[in-house]
C-alpha cells in the first residue's frame, strides 16, 4: 500500500512539475526578439534597399541634369561648333563632367538636335513598345538655332517589390534622361 501511494505522489509530482515547467515557458521572453525580428527583417530589409535604390536614381538623375547643363553650354555659346565638335567628341566632353556614377562607353546617350520652335521639341522619352529607341543624332545648329540636348542613361534595377518596379524599358533598367532646350547664342 504504501508503495502504491508512492507511485501514485511520484505520478502527481510528476504532473505538477510538468505543469510548473509549461507555465514558466509560457511565461519565459528569452527568445521573443529573436522570433519578432525574424519575422519582420525580410520585409524591413527589403524597404531598405529599395528605399537605397530610389535614393541613388534620383541622385544619378541628379548627376545627369548637372552633366547636360555643363554640356549644354559648349552648344550654346558656340565652343562646340568652332571646335569643330562631332557627336562623339560631344560625348567626351559630357564624359568629362560625369563621375563615377555612369559608364559612358556602353550606357549614355547623346542627342542634339535643332528645332525651328520650342513648341517642336519632343517631350517624351524615346521609348517604344518597352524598349528604348536609340536613335540618335548630333545638329548643334547655329547662331540664334533652337537646340534641345538630351541625356539619356538606361540605369539598371534590382529592387523591385510590393508592386513598385522603378524600371520603365524591357530589362530590368530604367531610362534616365535629361534634356535641356535652348537658343544659341550669336558667337560669330
Amino acid at each position: 500500500m504504501i508503495a502504491n501511494m508512492r507511485s501514485r505522489m511520484s505520478a502527481g509530482t510528476k504532473r505538477l512539475f510538468g505543469l510548473a515547467t509549461a507555465r514558466r515557458m509560457i511565461h519565459q521572453q528569452d527568445g521573443a526578439a529573436a522570433v519578432e525580428f525574424a519575422m519582420v527583417a525580410a520585409p524591413f530589409l527589403a524597404m531598405v534597399f529599395a528605399i537605397l535604390e530610389t535614393a541613388i536614381v534620383f541622385f544619378a538623375g541628379q548627376a545627369l541634369e548637372t552633366a547636360a547643363a555643363d554640356s549644354a553650354r559648349l552648344i550654346m555659346t558656340g565652343q562646340a561648333q568652332t571646335a569643330g565638335y562631332d557627336q562623339t567628341k560631344f560625348k567626351e566632353a559630357v564624359c568629362g563632367k560625369i563621375y563615377g556614377l555612369f559608364n559612358c562607353n556602353a550606357g549614355l546617350y547623346v542627342d542634339v538636335k535643332s528645332y525651328p520652335a520650342f513648341a517642336n521639341v519632343p517631350t517624351t522619352k524615346p521609348i517604344t513598345g518597352g524598349n528604348f529607341d536609340s536613335n540618335t543624332g548630333y545638329s548643334p545648329g547655329t547662331p540664334g538655332d533652337i537646340v534641345v540636348v538630351r541625356l539619356l542613361y538606361q540605369w539598371p534595377v534590382y529592387v523591385s517589390l510590393l508592386g513598385l518596379n522603378l524600371s520603365d524599358i524591357s530589362g530590368g533598367k530604367r531610362l534616365l534622361m535629361s534634356t535641356v532646350a535652348f537658343r544659341n547664342e550669336p558667337y560669330k
